[in-house]
């Protein structure tokens, strides 16, 4: 058999286009979404995620200004910076490019964004609430995730989950988000014994390692017919790929998402999506915009 793509790319359109539809129908009752990007120091990678980001919110209708920092610039001054965007009623979505230069405490620098416009779910308040299943903002990769799988209507319930990646803003909370939808979840890491026995075990198998020439999922790896979500990227020659040996996939998988076009353009949607809800957290505004409402498409 030959595994159906799970195309982010498509999801993503339809979403941002409902997103852009929502935004015009709140205006004037929530202060226009806003996002501001920092970043600090970061090479053309980095600069390329930026003017991404600039680009969609630019699609939906939302206000986009970037904040570059210099790579030597210190943790005060880096928190200092935070907490004017903080304090800038003009800006409902702040989000801090990951990871910082060395010798910058990322936890802490989070811990300074507001809640309320943390558009990347990281602030320790924020995940926290993930925790508690009354979550507020989520990590935009993670919530991408699940957003890809249920508009596809795979089945979370009971399904055993393999997360390939610990990291905070994707694997950890990840799980978590698996968990809230009762799913049975296995979290491994580079310390994992039997991975390739563990990661055989999943009807859902998610990798987001991102080092191709150190880590490949093969068909060994694969249970026949589980549904691989592939999270990693590594440049090769000038070609992204991911931690999945794709062509092996086709032939093991019953869904498999490409790479490129298939989380990528979801996690960017999630970014569009939080930034508006943080605008409706902010202005005190209930509306009903959850994530689900963006996914109602025809049965098939």
């Amino acid at each position: 058999m030959t595994a159906k793509l799970l195309d982010g790319r498509a999801v993503a359109t339809e979403i941002r286009s409902k997103l852009k539809t929502q935004i015009k129908a709140l205006a004037g009752s929530i202060t226009a979404p806003s996002l501001v990007s920092v970043l600090v120091g970061g090479g053309p990678v980095s600069q390329a995620y930026m003017k991404n980001n600039e680009t969609a919110c630019a699609q939906v209708g939302i206000r986009f200004r970037k904040q570059i920092l210099p790579a030597a610039t210190s943790q005060t001054e880096l928190e200092r910076a935070i907490g004017e965007l903080n304090a800038d009623r003009s800006i409902t979505g702040i989000l801090l490019h990951l990871p910082l230069p060395r010798g910058l405490n990322e936890t802490a620098a989070l811990s300074e964004i507001s809640k309320e416009k943390d558009v990347d779910g990281l602030n320790p308040c924020n995940l926290g609430l993930l925790m508690h299943k009354q979550p507020a903002l989520v990590p935009c990769t993670p919530n991408g995730i699940i957003a890809l799988l249920k508009y596809n209507r795979l089945p979370l319930v009971g399904r055993h989950a393999v997360v390939i990646n610990r990291s905070r803003p994707v694997g950890r909370p990840l799980s978590q988000l698996l968990l809230n939808e009762d799913a049975t979840v296995t979290l491994c890491h580079s310390k994992t014994d039997d991975l390739t026995g563990i990661s055989k075990t999943a009807d859902i198998l998610i990798t987001g390692i991102g080092h191709r020439d150190e880590f490949v999922v093969g068909s060994n790896m694969i249970k026949q017919d589980a549904i691989v979500v592939d999270v990693g990227t590594t440049s090769i020659e000038g070609k992204i790929v991911g931690d999945v040996d794709f062509e092996a996939a086709l032939t093991t998988a019953s869904y498999v998402t490409p790479v490129p076009g298939g989380v990528g353009p979801m996690t960017t949607t999630m970014l569009l999506y939080n930034t508006v809800l943080a605008s409706c957290l902010q202005s005190r505004v209930d509306v009903a915009l959850r994530v689900e409402e963006f996914l109602t498409r025809p049965v098939r």
